[in-house]
């Protein structure tokens, strides 16, 4: 119970933009204030967080503000996407110490591919200047499916030879860290509830678009993973009842109608972009980057693929918020700065439009208020969610 009420003191001041007083968390927490007292004299002490000064509004002595200590704790983050793979070290208030990107391997072994991760987690490590005994693990977003039990990931698309890869224990044993494991869009909902301001809060999806499509999902501000911890695969939701056949045996699936390697490859065959064969996360990007620049530059044909995949993707969204019935529909990944000009004119109208609950209340539809690191910076605040949020297990009592 102790540690439990410990996380609810820390989670409300963490949620507070500038800081609560002691005599304002047994307010919101519902605490004594005595048991608000001690923890607070626990979690100074761990310097977690700090007296940040004293405020007065009437009569009577002057409050003094708790605010997170920045420097009290770190998390480090690695989003692992078959195009690039991108590094940051967090710090207790969820901004970015340092980052760093790497390409990929396209060698199709997982072991170079966790040599290179590892080797890239200890330069940043050392170039961040941040003493290691104050790092609270590591935190990997992976492409699904995942096996979530066991930290395996497990056939990734464009990952080749990626086919139950022990991925966390792995950069365990290469790092000397305590691993956490969660899929990209999961760890990019996480990222945005814990350092999205109001775009991460109460309940919405996040879109994410990179090297595949798929939904992180926040209700009431507690990420939904499912059974498995692979929740938000749409890729089979049909949005083109005529489109292409997909590998399910149906036609017109997210997957075989809209993801990035779907796009450059009509692309080739309408003469946009050169032709060759789309192997690799990298030459995806690449080329993917090549028509988006290309519909930008005024290039019809081009533009008329971004904005078609604009209205499937919409739908796919609509799909998900009117089950979910959520506040808002949130975008972001690693390709969705060469899509959210476009998409932003298209897309809020068409969600609004397909929504069942359109006529009780709007569905905001935003970019991430994350930044382009959006996988990487969840990937360490599951680190930080897991140490420091409110859950239910700390209730439980040994026996």
């Amino acid at each position: 119970m102790g540690d439990f009420n410990l996380t609810v003191i820390l989670d409300a001041v963490r949620r507070s933009s500038g800081g609560l007083s002691r005599v304002e968390l047994a307010q919101i927490v519902g605490l004594s204030p005595q048991t608000i007292s001690n923890i607070s004299r626990r979690l100074l002490d761990q310097s977690l967080i700090v007296e940040a000064g004293k405020e007065g509004s009437g009569p009577g002595k002057p409050r003094t503000i708790l605010r997170l200590n920045p420097a009290g704790m770190y998390a480090v983050g690695v989003h692992l996407d078959p195009a690039v793979a991108t590094f940051v070290v967090l710090d207790l208030v969820g901004a970015v110490v340092l980052h760093s990107r790497v390409k990929t391997p396209d060698s199709g072994n997982p072991e170079e591919v966790i040599a290179a991760i590892a080797a890239e987690i200890e330069k940043l490590v050392e170039a961040s200047g941040v003493d290691r005994e104050k790092i609270a693990g590591l935190g990997i977003a992976a492409p699904g499916p995942i096996d979530h039990d066991n930290g395996a990931v497990v056939e990734p698309p464009l990952l080749v030879g990626w086919d139950r890869v022990l991925l966390r224990d792995a950069l365990a044993d290469a790092t000397g860290l305590s691993v956490l494991m969660d899929k990209d869009v999961t760890s990019a909902a996480v990222a945005e509830t814990w350092a999205g301001g109001p775009s991460g809060a109460g309940s919405f999806v996040f879109m994410y678009m990179g090297t595949g499509i798929g939904c992180g999902i926040v209700l009431n501000d507690e990420v939904v993973r499912g059974t498995s911890g692979n929740a938000g695969e749409i890729g089979h939701i049909i949005v083109d009842p005529d489109g292409p056949p997909c590998d399910c045996g149906l036609r017109g699936c997210v997957k075989s109608s809209c993801i990035p390697q779907v796009l450059v490859a009509e692309a080739q065959a309408a003469g946009i972009l050169p032709g060759g064969p789309l192997t690799g996360g990298s030459v995806v990007q690449e080329r993917f980057a090549q028509l988006c620049e290309a519909a930008d530059a005024g290039n019809s044909a081009a533009a008329a693929i971004i904005d078609k995949s604009a209205m499937l993707v919409a739908r796919a969204a609509s799909v998900v918020a009117n089950t979910l019935d959520v506040d808002r529909v949130v975008f972001g990944g690693p390709f969705w700065s060469l899509l959210s000009r476009r998409y932003l004119e298209l897309v809020p109208d068409l969600i609004q439009q397909n929504s069942d609950a359109g006529n009780i209340h709007a569905i905001e539809v935003v970019g991430t208020g994350v930044g382009e690191d959006v996988g990487a910076i969840g990937a360490a605040c599951l680190v930080l969610e897991h140490t420091l949020a409110p859950r239910a297990q700390r209730l439980l009592l040994e026996g």
